[in-house]
């Protein structure tokens, strides 16, 4: 009886459940794990798993982790892509867990695969929400932050230029051209800093008319150019379509290290930024 209810669980269950021999063949595939490979059980068994569902850029890892819990005979959580019968890849989180015969030597393992995809695009879409300016469409104050914690970590990161960058004069801007003319000028700001941002930076708005720009891995000695270039790009006039707007910024910079305070690297970022907004407006 308990055998014939195990079997029932097996097919029955929506997750997807397979064995893995030492060499990553396949010794079982429930239904479930059938109806995603689009292949019957008597076709997988004895194919590699990695043949049959991994994504090609995973399969060393997969090769790996199965002679790592062999070799420890320890079981393990793990998510990753899976490709589907029809072509798409899936997300899926496995537990993995070792199953040893009677002298307690492991032999194979069980995989117990739920798919996670829709859950993990909403988690995805709620962190960004969380994390993005509405009006410009660039990272806010907490996605700043968590790649500044990211690139400044201690014997991880590798370090990033912060340019912190100020509007001149908004407020006259918004008194004189309106509002929906100062929310141009916003997105036109964050616009011009992207260019510079490319796949690896980000540029955030801090609220109101402050904006930074994060290059990671860049070196110090490169700062004060990128200063300068970004602010030759930010005196372009903004045509509005009835009028050319004046673009000023002020914009200061530093480099930050690993092991640094994000905090205290933006407040040097700000502090750079007022020199030179003090300066200009002193002469």
């Amino acid at each position: 009886m308990p055998g014939d209810l195990t079997s029932a669980i097996v097919g029955a269950t929506t997750a997807l459940v397979a064995m893995v021999d030492g060499g990553g063949r396949i010794l079982l595939a429930n239904p479930a794990m059938q109806r995603f490979t689009g292949r019957p059980e008597a076709a997988l068994l004895g194919r590699p798993f990695w043949e049959v569902y991994v994504i090609p850029e995973d399969v060393p890892r997969a090769q790996r982790a199965v002679a790592a819990a062999l070799s420890g005979g320890a079981s393990f959580l793990e998510e990753a892509d899976w490709v589907r019968a029809d072509g798409v890849w899936r997300r899926m989180s496995m537990q993995n867990s070792v199953v040893t015969d009677e002298s307690g030597r492991p032999y194979a393992i069980a995989i117990v695969a739920i798919d996670v995809t829709e859950q993990r695009a909403r988690e995805d879409q709620v962190h960004r929400e969380a994390t993005t300016d509405a009006l410009t469409g660039t990272s806010n104050r907490r996605g700043l932050f968590d790649a500044l914690h990211v690139h400044l970590q201690s014997g991880v990161g590798a370090g990033c230029a912060v340019l912190f960058c100020d509007v001149d004069d908004f407020k006259a801007v918004n008194d004189q051209h309106g509002h929906a003319r100062g929310d141009q000028l916003l997105v036109e700001v964050a616009s011009r800093l992207g260019e510079f941002a490319g796949s690896g930076g980000l540029v955030a708005r801090l609220g109101g008319d402050e904006f930074v720009l994060l290059l990671p891995g860049l070196d110090e000695s490169e700062v004060p150019g990128l200063v300068g270039r970004v602010q030759r790009r930010m005196q372009e006039p903004l045509d509005t379509g009835s009028t050319q707007l004046l673009v000023s910024v002020s914009i200061g910079g530093v480099s930050g290290h690993p092991g640094e305070d994000p905090d205290a690297v933006l407040a040097l970022a700000d502090r750079s930024m007022y020199l030179r907004k003090s300066s200009r407006t002193a002469t």
